[in-house]
């Protein structure tokens, strides 16, 4: 499958992107995920040797697999090493648990506490989750991405408005430029009507 490169229009907006955001941005294009989707990826689901993703819960309540583009694994890897080094200080602090959905929290007790369960892109502090008044380290969030993406567009000197989830509709554009069969697109968007995707790719 081929991979994808900024080139011009909303992705050139990456080039003006580092650090943490700029890898969340390049995830976005590379892999077609939402929004949430990525904000909310857990260690567990990102496979470096398959190069792929599984996107958990994602729209219809359905999981599906996209691609991890090679362009995006040295960061990656790297963003990972930083992260499961918070995850020890938030072990030995005894705050490590993060939020599991009730029935996956019932059924495996520990894996709050498990490296695999952890966000990717934790939020940079502790705050209390409101169903359950515990204090934790959630996700990012994704206002931040948001903003970081609009100064983005801003220093590219675009004039039309993009947003994160125009990289999803860029990832779409290109791979159909480049002969992907729509069919895959589709189902590494994760959308039920194929009439959805060539939506996508017009936006």
């Amino acid at each position: 499958m081929c991979e994808l490169a900024p080139s011009g229009g909303p992705e050139s907006a990456l080039r003006n992107m580092n650090g943490t955001y700029g890898l969340l941005g390049r995830l976005l294009y590379g892999t077609g995920m939402r929004l949430m989707e990525l904000i909310r990826l857990r260690v567990k689901d990102v496979d470096f040797d398959r190069g792929e993703i599984v996107v958990r819960d994602g729209k219809g309540a359905k999981d599906r697999v996209t691609m991890l583009p090679e362009s995006v694994k040295p960061d990656l890897h790297a963003h990972l090493r930083w992260r499961r080094e918070l995850f020890e200080r938030d072990l030995a602090a005894g705050r490590a648990a993060v939020y599991l959905p009730d029935a996956l929290a019932r059924k495996y007790v520990n894996a709050p506490m498990e490296w695999g369960w952890q966000y990717v892109f934790p939020s940079g502090s502790y705050s209390l989750d409101p169903r359950s008044g515990v204090e934790r380290r959630h996700h990012l969030d994704e206002k931040l991405l948001q903003r970081a993406m609009k100064r983005a567009v801003q220093a590219a000197g675009l004039v039309k408005p993009a947003t994160p989830h125009t990289l999803r509709h860029s990832f779409a554009t290109h791979l159909l430029e480049r002969g992907q069969d729509i069919r895959t697109i589709q189902e590494l968007l994760g959308h039920k009507d194929v009439a959805t995707t060539m939506v996508s790719r017009t936006c």
